[in-house]
């Protein structure tokens, strides 16, 4: 009666598993035979929570994936540096001090801290790092400083952006670039009417624009233009007649910084009247770089623990957290914090957890680059990998739950739609999944939602 029952369970379990494979079937199919993807690619892969295969079309392809490629750095992240992992940027001092006076420069340098001066954590934003900072300044007994305030940017390589990323993209908040000191997200806000700047978020140091917004349309259709280190920045397209916030990203955060640093020094009462200068803006006038020895340190600000910052970054896709990491493993696990050397170690990182490397083109940390190839096989390889370990629910709680009700991590590119995330069914059965299209001529959320639907 047992063996009888037993083989009536497995028998439904196939069928059930059948009826569920066929609706993916079909409504994959009938995707793939409309209009709009006439001329598309598509990769999709499901299995159940043990690994075993529900459902694949073209699984093992790779293609673009968009944002669904933070899913690869997160966890690797997750594993290799700990969920309790911090950056740390120092405050200090050359020279010495004496009757209240710094003979000497004030310095600052970080690790490459991405949160710093962050608006997504309360106990972080720029005004909690401003009174730690001037209160640290005042305890050293320093109320005049004679020499120059000196951001040591210095921590990573002078590559700011990584290689593929589209010129359109790089000035626009989601474009920032990767700085040893980072400062506000590398973010700056503008509030334009029509056509005329109203008002910054914040006064950018030594930018100017040029400017050919039209008005026209009913949404924001702008694009924002700046390069690392450039003086001038662009912006173009149409924006509504109404005010409208457009958000870009910050050419020389670094030197930003320092410009603030010296207004609140100001704002404290502290006397200083000498210059702000990065240790790039040393080293392209050719002149020595200065650093910062730890027996003159005076205050340490550590960020958000790691587990803190992969909820953002995979909540609100935060590219610049992505390329962070990217570094950040490069420079911890190879001494080199290239690009080029963190995607390299991303690789084979998911290479030695069982993924076949050519499923894996990786280009970048955070998907920005369309010249990421991955396939939807990998994305639930990785997945199912994260699942069994200990950092687990510190990654799952950043995935997001989209429209259709699912817990996954969207990818939006241009012509490009992806997801990849878990899901339990209404009796149960616990899936995990990637879907990833390309040359879509639709929005593609919608479609591949509605398939996605068919695992509720």
């Amino acid at each position: 009666m047992r063996k009888t029952l037993a083989a009536l369970a497995l028998s439904t379990q196939i069928i059930y598993a059948q009826n569920i494979s066929q609706q993916l079937d079909g409504a994959t199919k009938n995707l793939m035979n409309s209009p709009a993807a006439i001329s598309s690619n598509l990769s999709f892969y499901v299995s159940d929570e043990s690994g075993n295969l529900v459902y694949e079309y073209q699984g093992n392809k790779g293609f673009s994936t968009a944002s669904t490629q933070k899913i690869f750095t997160a966890a690797a992240a997750l594993e290799v540096l700990g969920k309790n992992y911090t950056y740390k940027t120092n405050s200090g001092y050359s020279g010495t001090i004496s009757s209240g006076t710094l003979k000497g420069n004030l310095i600052i340098n970080s690790t490459g801290d991405p949160t710093l001066g962050s608006w997504r954590y309360d106990a972080y934003k720029p005004e909690n790092f401003k009174k730690k900072l001037t209160e640290a300044i005042k305890k050293a007994g320093i109320n005049k400083i004679s020499g120059d305030l000196i951001i040591d940017d210095s921590y990573f390589d002078h590559q700011t952006i990584p290689g593929g990323w589209p010129w359109d993209d790089l000035g626009n908040y989601y474009g920032a670039g990767v700085w040893g000191v980072n400062w506000r997200e590398n973010q700056f806000d503008i509030n334009i009417s029509g056509n005329e700047f109203k008002s910054f978020s914040y006064p950018l140091e030594g930018v100017r624009w040029l400017n050919d917004v039209k008005v026209g349309g009913n949404s924001d259709q702008s694009l924002i233009f700046t390069a690392p280190h450039s003086n001038v920045a662009l912006i173009n397209g149409t924006l509504p007649a109404k005010t409208v916030t457009v958000s870009g990203a910050t050419p020389n955060p670094p030197l930003q910084l320092g410009v603030e640093v010296k207004q609140w020094l100001k704002d404290a009462g502290i006397d200083f009247s000498g210059k702000v200068m990065t240790n790039s803006q040393l080293e392209i006038e050719g002149k020595s770089p200065q650093r910062l020895s730890d027996d003159k340190v005076i205050f340490t600000y550590e960020s958000p623990t790691l587990d803190k910052i992969v909820y953002w970054f995979l909540r609100k896709s935060v590219n610049l957290y992505g390329e962070t990491l990217i570094k950040t493993l490069a420079k911890e696990k190879k001494g080199n914090p290239s690009f080029k050397t963190g995607v390299a170690f991303l690789k084979e990182f998911w290479k030695s957890k069982g993924i076949n490397p050519n499923m894996i083109n990786f280009a970048d940390g955070s998907g920005l680059s369309p010249q990421n190839y991955v396939s939807a096989k990998a994305e639930v390889q990785a997945l199912l990998y994260a699942k069994k370990q200990s950092w687990f629910e510190s990654y799952y709680d950043g995935f997001p739950t989209q429209d259709n009700g699912m817990k996954m991590k969207s990818g939006t590119m241009r012509d490009t739609k992806s997801f990849a995330g878990f899901h339990t069914s209404k009796d149960g059965k616990k899936y995990v999944f990637s879907i990833i299209i390309n040359n879509y001529q639709g929005s593609g959320s919608t479609e591949l939602q509605k398939i996605l639907s068919v695992l509720k």
